[in-house]
């Protein structure tokens, strides 16, 4: 349907239910422009209408283009607000913006692609056999993606991944019973009372590092101390490896004391980092 426009002294004007059509926005949009001082029409019919004409239409496709590269409201007024304005500048930081942004969803893809691969390639179990190996350890998927991105580039990440996906139904029934023997030793150890720099205490911790290594990746004391930062931190890490069910307050911190003192007593560092002290 071809519209028409009103002529009034030799200027071409459009009503605000036209332009709403041909520009593929609402009227309500438009309203909003004008209320916001963005885009007024600059004319009238005989009838009083307020009309646009093509100096506003030009402006319009201005505002349309700045926000489909994601500029607020706002950020339009401050470039059209100073004629100076280097809207170049404005630009370039805006691709900037869309880089990083494109590069997190290419990680983000990365890591569904990923995960892709764990169900294609992993051992298929049924929901019985998935209990009966892994009990009510829980594997958080949100955890597991900002994992994926915290550790993406690294190599031990990598071997963990690697060795894990080779696992056998077997190898994780094997490794699931080591380490529910090994968490039901720290348990009896932390209501017990046993202190978290003690002898007790730490060789659990050490046997968990190199659980780690026996079945994922070579753990340096460094790494362990960091993975324990991470029980200690966040509740979905530590779900890994003792299940909501049997986890006491403060548990995950006797954890990670005892592994920042193993780690210490070995290599005769202190037990914590200087930058965490």
């Amino acid at each position: 349907m071809r519209l028409r426009a009103e002529e009034r002294g030799g200027r071409v004007g459009y009503s605000v239910g036209q332009v709403a059509a041909f520009a593929g926005v609402t009227v309500r949009t438009l309203h909003h422009y004008d209320k916001a001082g963005l885009l007024s029409p600059g004319d009238r019919s005989p009838a009083g209408y307020r009309l646009y004409g093509e100096a506003d239409l030009v402006r319009l496709q201005q505002i349309l283009f700045y926000r489909e590269l994601g500029f607020s409201l706002d950020e339009i007024a401050e470039i059209f607000a100073d004629p100076q304005a280097n809207a170049l500048e404005h630009l370039r930081a805006r691709q900037r913006k869309l880089e990083e942004e494109i590069a997190r969803l290419r990680r983000l893809a990365e890591v569904a692609q990923r995960a892709i691969e764990v169900q294609r390639t992993g051992v298929p179990l049924t929901p019985e056999e998935r209990f009966e190996v892994f009990g009510e350890i829980t594997f958080d998927l949100s955890y597991a993606t900002e994992a994926e991105l915290k550790w993406a580039h690294s190599a031990g990440r990598r071997e963990a991944m690697e060795r894990a996906d080779a696992h056998t139904k077997e190898d994780w029934r094997r490794l699931m019973e080591e380490a529910a023997a090994w968490r039901a030793e720290l348990l009896t150890a932390f209501d017990q009372g046993e202190p978290g720099d003690g002898e007790r205490a730490m060789d659990l911790a050490e046997e968990h590092r190199l659980h780690i290594s026996r079945w994922f990746t070579s753990c340096p004391f460094d790494m362990h101390r960091r993975i324990a930062d991470d029980f200690a931190a966040d509740p979905r890490a530590f779900a890994l490896v003792v299940p909501h069910s049997q986890q006491r307050p403060g548990l995950a911190a006797y954890l990670r004391e005892a592994v920042h003192a193993n780690a210490a007593r070995r290599t005769g560092g202190p037990a914590e980092p200087e930058e965490n002290r």
